[in-house]
């Protein structure tokens, strides 16, 4: 702390922030049944951030000897003095998250019993199983921040990823599964679901979908899963409301706070505070409690995510959504865990009302225009809906809309809420996030295809 009184001592500026980090990360991958990668990497480093007139300037160092530091504030000589003084206040957490088995504790043999575990299930479904990929990832940062405002935060993060894909193969039919967990947890995540059961997810839609017959395109009713996660609430619409594309006039939601963008099913919230989600976290990365920000309520845009740049362009107070990659990285808007409200409906209800349209269990990757909201989006796993029952599979589906048509358009949405995890990029920078949506009707969406 006192390193910290005594940088911001010396710098004057509209508003000051220094984030120090030190991340340490485990990785392990699998690949033709042998550990291909075993890495161990370590990183600390100090950031520093002036906002002066409404610009940014912004020094970095992983040197943090005297000498490092005077390097990095030379980088900043135009703006330093030495008449200042600060006391820092150290803020408290308005919430927590608990780790039960810390991956620290745990040694790198019991990690890779893990991974054989996954992989030994995969190979074992089918000869048609081709390729067998298994990861698994453990990361410790430590985080400490200050401000010219005189507060003071730090904070462990432990984050888990864990994935399977498996590749399936039948005559010349290729196909591909996928299943990822994760979170701001520890080992403990294994108790919650075994690298078995994820195995089998992945290798088990792999082999359904050599089965499943090509979709034939155009215009259907569609229902989204609450299994299928929030990917397409979180690229769609998410992006489009986030405060500096917002100023940038680069979203599609610019200048329409009050103006009804979706139908009045459709409540949006942000909130970093869910326990032990991928994207929680009990400060953001410029020090700002973390809280639930409601972003559109019954159909009308009522915020935006700011960060303390953002806000301050506006007069406005930060919602505690800058979020940055590392040290070397200045904060920007992000989302955190993004969702849609559920409703009343049950997905059984959902389903039944259709009588022949395209039921999304599992979102793939898509593409998005965040001026215009159009989106393109792929369906890993789908299904045929025929007189409100699912049935048989089809591959080769593709969502094809806008944020805003979909947002006003769905009509029934679920009483149950599915999440998926993800890692956001965004001016090259990735955070850790979590999407999520209750089972959602679309009446009609152009659905790509087979013509």
């Amino acid at each position: 702390m006192d390193l910290f009184s005594e940088i911001l001592g010396k710098i004057k500026a509209d508003y000051i922030d220094i984030f120090f980090e030190e991340k340490t990360t485990n990785q392990l991958q699998m690949e033709e049944n042998k550990i291909q990668k075993c890495s161990h990497l370590f990183d600390k480093g100090l950031g520093v951030r002036l906002i002066i007139d409404e610009k940014i300037v912004y020094a970095y160092t992983n040197d943090l000897t005297k000498r490092g530091i005077d390097e990095l504030l030379s980088i900043l000589k135009n703006y330093r003095h030495y008449e200042s003084s600060i006391n820092l206040k150290k803020s408290v957490p308005m919430n927590s998250f608990f780790i039960k088995n810390n991956p620290q504790e745990i040694s790198t043999s019991e990690k890779i019993k893990f991974v054989k575990r996954a992989n030994d299930i995969s190979w074992l479904q089918s000869k048609k199983v081709r390729q067998v990929k298994v990861f698994y990832s453990d990361t410790i940062q430590n985080i400490r921040i200050a401000n010219s405002e005189g507060y003071f935060t730090e904070e462990q993060r432990c984050y888990i990823l864990f994935f399977v894909q498996t590749v399936t193969s039948e005559d010349n039919t290729i196909q591909t599964g996928y299943e990822v967990v994760g979170g701001l947890k520890g080992i403990e995540i294994f108790e919650e679901i075994s690298p078995e059961e994820i195995a089998l997810k992945a290798t088990q839609r792999a082999l359904m979908m050599l089965k499943a017959k090509r979709i034939k395109g155009g215009r259907m009713p569609v229902v989204i899963s609450s299994e299928a996660g929030g990917t397409m609430i979180h690229e769609a619409v998410g992006h489009g409301l986030e405060a500096d594309l917002v100023q940038e006039g680069i979203s599609v939601y610019s200048g329409k706070i009050g103006d009804k963008i979706a139908s009045d099913l459709i409540t949006v919230i942000d909130d970093p505070t869910l326990s032990n989600m991928r994207g929680s976290y009990i400060f953001d990365d410029e020090g700002t409690p973390s809280q639930r920000t409601v972003l559109v309520e019954k159909g009308v845009l009522i915020n935006y995510l700011y960060d303390k740049y953002t806000s301050m362009k506006e007069g406005k107070s930060s919602t505690g959504n800058g979020r940055r990659q590392s040290y070397e990285h200045y904060p920007i808007p992000r989302m955190s865990n993004t969702f849609i409200a559920p409703g009343e409906h049950s997905p059984e209800e959902i389903i039944r009302s259709v009588d022949r349209g395209l039921f999304v269990k599992k979102m793939g990757g898509g593409q998005v225009n965040t001026v215009t909201g159009e989106f393109v989006f792929e369906v890993q796993e789908g299904y045929l809906i025929e007189k409100g029952s699912v049935g048989e599979p089809v591959r080769g589906a593709l969502l094809i809309g806008t944020g805003q048509e979909i947002l006003k358009t769905i009509d029934m949405v679920g009483n149950d809420l599915g999440f998926s995890i993800g890692t956001c990029g965004k001016n090259s920078q990735a955070v850790p996030v979590t999407d999520g949506m209750p089972t959602v009707r679309i009446p009609e969406i152009v659905v790509g295809g087979e013509a």
